[in-house]
Order: C-alpha cells, then sequence, then structure tokens
C-alpha cells in the first residue's frame, strides 16, 4: 500500500465536456495553489483535453480510424456538456470568459502544470482508441493504467471523479 501523502488530491476525469474540464481543472489549480500534491487521471473522453489537436500518429484499423474522424481531441475543441447548440453556446460561453478574464482549458493546463499538478494519461483507453504517447501534449507526467491511479489515490487526501 502507498504511503499517504499530506492533504494530496487526486481527480479522474471521464469526461471530455468544456465545463467538466475546467471545473477539474479549476480544482487542481487551487488545490496545488494551496500546497496540495494534485494527481489528474484522464481516461477515456478525458483524454480530449491532453490529446494534441487531430488524426492519430499511428496507423490504426478502420473503427479506430472513424472513432478518431469524429473525436479529433484538443483542448480548444472541447464542447459543453450542455446547451452546445452546433458550437454556438460553446462560443458563446468562450466570450463570456474571456470577458470576465477566466482562463481557457489551454491556459488552465499551463496554469496547473506550473503549480506542479500530475498528469497521467490511461494506457489501457488510449489502446483501446488507437492512439500512441506521440498523440499528447508534452506536459503528460506518465502514461500508466488504473493501477497506478488506485495507488495515487490510496496515498491522496481527496479523490474525485469527474463524468
Amino acid at each position: 500500500m502507498a504511503e499517504k501523502k499530506p492533504e494530496g488530491l487526486t481527480l479522474v476525469l471521464f469526461s471530455g465536456d468544456m465545463d467538466k474540464t475546467l471545473a477539474a481543472f479549476n480544482l487542481a489549480v487551487t488545490a496545488a495553489s494551496m500546497g496540495k500534491s494534485v494527481t489528474i487521471f484522464f481516461t477515456f473522453w478525458g483524454l480530449n483535453a491532453i490529446r494534441k489537436e487531430g488524426l492519430p500518429s499511428k496507423k490504426v484499423n478502420w473503427m479506430r480510424r472513424a472513432m478518431s474522424l469524429l473525436n479529433r481531441g484538443g483542448s480548444d475543441r472541447l464542447k459543453l456538456s450542455k446547451f452546445n447548440m452546433m458550437g454556438a453556446g460553446t462560443a458563446m460561453m468562450k466570450k463570456l470568459m474571456k470577458d470576465v478574464k477566466m482562463p481557457s482549458v489551454a491556459e488552465m493546463i499551463e496554469m496547473a502544470k506550473g503549480l506542479g499538478v500530475k498528469f497521467v494519461a490511461c494506457t489501457t483507453t488510449i489502446g483501446v482508441m488507437g492512439l500512441s504517447e506521440d498523440d499528447f501534449i508534452p506536459e503528460v507526467d506518465e502514461f500508466a493504467g488504473a493501477a497506478t491511479y488506485l495507488g495515487e489515490a490510496d496515498a491522496s487526501h481527496t479523490n474525485l471523479f469527474i463524468s
């Protein structure tokens, strides 16, 4: 069993929705700014926040290629979970956020990394989706499976699942 860390936070980011991703990063940045050890485990659609935009770098079968065409990834491509309205709602939300100087997902990623937040990308999901490590932004610290996440969660004080 992993050694308990003082006042740590682990987050599972399962969602690829912009608003849910922002909530996860807001919690991560806040906790890290309070001196807490923070790890975000990105899995399934949550991987889109830390994916480079575009198609996967390796050749994959037709089903994975089709999924990648529909699900291109990239923090700027995330949509709202509600009121997306074919992209109009997302554009309006981005404008409202800019007006009040709320950071974008990309800016939150930068802030989180600057505060020492650890990014872990789920290798199981990466394999299912036909992705590779080359498909992710350089800020990703580790590519690992559920056992790594469970070890981090066991050692932290607080664990949250964002879906």
